[in-house]
């Protein structure tokens, strides 16, 4: 790696680290760098993922006030993201990278439509709910509980836009503020994370000079993305998810 190449991969670091506090999809940034560098694509899909724990680490430090009080939801969601965390590493290593390539960028349209139209059906279901008597599910019950499962999955696949699906599944399925499941969902990063991380540890070849720029990257970007994210309202947070959502869709449909 030259020099020049090293100073790209720490610049695309820190913008992962930003972007994956922020709304996630860090890999946008991470993945087509380590590709230019001649990394083949396991490896650079490896090596993104261990360079980025860091960074999502830094993210939780930079939101921990808005996690106050979700402790049960953490321990719940963070199981179900470690099982599919665990299941999407063991697929990046059993199935070709085509195997995912139709399904995902589908997947992704369909977390931003759920994104765009959140309020007026979490509106829709609060009004369900007061006709019906009933009280939203504390930890957004099976429905939240099962889209989290194939979100991890994918997350511990490849991960592009992962951030994407749980901001439109939690949004939807969990009464609480937008800031709040942005903070749960930067946990939840670090959960698929970390799992496939240690799985690739002993399974996959590793770039180490490629994760030790990425990981000192995010982990400033992380503190960047923790500040900025905070100060953004709810509909610019929403425009920045949709945003990057379809710059999401538009690199798997070309690459």
């Amino acid at each position: 790696m030259t020099i020049w190449e090293a100073l790209a991969v720490f610049a695309a670091g820190v913008g992962a680290g930003t972007l994956n506090v922020v709304v996630g999809s860090g890999t946008l940034f991470t993945f087509p760098v380590l590709l230019a560098t001649g990394l083949p694509p396991v490896t650079a899909n490896v090596s993104n993922t261990l360079g980025l724990i860091t960074g999502n680490l830094s993210g939780v430090v930079g939101y921990r006030r808005e996690l106050r009080g979700q402790r049960d939801r953490i321990v719940r969601l963070g199981l179900v993201a470690l099982a599919g965390g665990l299941a999407g590493a063991a697929l990046l290593l059993a199935l070709p990278s085509r195997a995912f390539d139709a399904i995902v960028p589908a997947l992704i349209a369909l977390a931003l439509v759920l994104v765009v139209l959140q309020p007026r059906l979490a509106r829709a279901l609060a009004r369900r709910r007061e006709r019906n008597g009933t009280a939203p599910h504390a930890h957004g019950g099976a429905a939240l509980l099962l889209g989290l499962l194939v979100a991890s999955a994918y997350g511990g696949y490849f991960g592009a836009a992962q951030g994407v699906l749980y901001l439109s599944l939690m949004g939807l399925l969990l009464a609480d503020d937008l800031q709040r499941i942005n903070a749960l969902k930067n946990v939840l990063a670090v959960v698929v994370n970390g799992v496939a991380a240690l799985f690739f540890l002993f399974a996959a070849p590793i770039a180490w000079p490629a994760v030790l720029l990425i990981a000192t990257g995010s982990t400033l970007g992380g503190q960047l993305g923790a500040k900025l994210a905070r100060r953004l309202k709810p509909a610019v947070l929403r425009g920045v998810i949709v945003a990057v959502g379809a710059v999401a869709i538009a690199q798997l449909l070309l690459r």
